[in-house]
């Protein structure tokens, strides 16, 4: 949800990537969610020997980084890509990687890209244009792969009802607008629908359009083998299914002991990949929420590579 460009939003967490981060030291560092180009432009400012490579997969959000950071001349490479491919192919070790994920405020104001429930929005929800759109996923799913889309996504309890409504609605009419996934919201759940529900429903259908937790798990893992001895993993997620995996890998990987628990003694002999640099979640300043009210649900959580 990086910014900087008008029309984006500010980074989320400036002081806090910059405090982890550490790119005064120089280096290559790695920004798979670009946006505006809001934190690599802080980067940039922090270390004069610092260079990052910068990644999205929306080709509009990369205009609009282009132009904001075209001061810093060839110190950034511009990719067109989802942040797991464009990782792979990073030939030299990073001293830092930064992921801040969800949807920039670009994309959720702009009704034409469907990533909200305004009335009359396509319901498209592609990061990139391209694969099925939200439309696509109501009108073709088999009902029990929508109710876990629901359910998994959404952590919605009533997903089989939702479910089976969807799919009744879209045997005489197809989904087209956000309209039209409201009214079966509306119906399925019954009674006044709080605006949070939708929202949940909203982007666990965008989630599953872009593939996002899957793109997380492989993402953090390819990171974790690109970073340099002492490099540091930084992700800033906006909802408990991000958080979650984030801080299960970094756990995981800050573990000696990969044993079983239920054994007596270790026999793994292993050594833990790297430290957790944050024992919870660092979350936005009241400041900063109150200047900026879309970074009240950010969560960051940062990983030092062992050297």
């Amino acid at each position: 949800m990086s910014g900087g460009e008008a029309g984006y939003h500010v980074p989320v967490m400036v002081a806090e990537v910059l405090k982890y981060l550490g790119p005064a030291r120089g280096g290559l560092y790695f920004d798979g969610t670009l946006g505006g180009g809001g934190h690599t432009a802080a980067i940039l400012d922090e270390g004069d020997g610092a260079r990052v490579i910068g990644v999205d997969r929306d080709r509009e959000a990369l205009g609009a980084a282009k132009r904001r950071l075209a001061p810093f001349g060839d110190r950034v490479t511009f990719v067109v890509s989802d942040y797991v491919a464009a990782a792979e192919s990073v030939s030299e070790p990073l001293a830092g990687a930064l992921l801040d994920l969800g949807v920039s405020s670009h994309q959720i104001d702009e009704a034409g890209r469907g990533f909200s429930f305004r009335r009359g929005s396509i319901l498209d929800m592609r990061m990139s244009g391209g694969g099925r759109t939200a439309a696509d996923l109501l009108n073709e799913l088999p009902e029990s792969t929508l109710a876990d889309v629901f359910h998994r996504y959404g952590e919605e309890r009533r997903a089989r009802r939702l479910a089976a409504e969807v799919v009744k609605r879209r045997r005489t009419q197809r989904f087209e607008t956000s309209d039209d996934f409201v009214a079966a919201i509306t119906v399925a759940l019954g009674g006044r629908v709080s605006v949070r529900t939708k929202a949940r429903l909203f982007q666990a259908l965008r989630i599953a359009v872009n593939d996002e937790l899957e793109q997380l798990e492989r993402g953090l893992r390819v990171l974790r083998e690109k970073l340099a001895g002492g490099g540091v993993l930084v992700v800033i997620s906006y909802h408990s299914l991000e958080d979650r995996e984030v801080k299960e890998r970094f756990r995981e990987w800050s573990r000696a002991c990969t044993c079983p628990p239920d054994l007596p003694v270790c026999v793994c002999g292993g050594v833990a990949a790297g430290a957790l640099l944050t024992r919870k979640p660092v979350v936005a300043s009241a400041a900063e929420v109150a200047s900026n009210p879309r970074s009240r649900s950010a969560k960051l959580r940062a990983w030092r590579k062992a050297a």
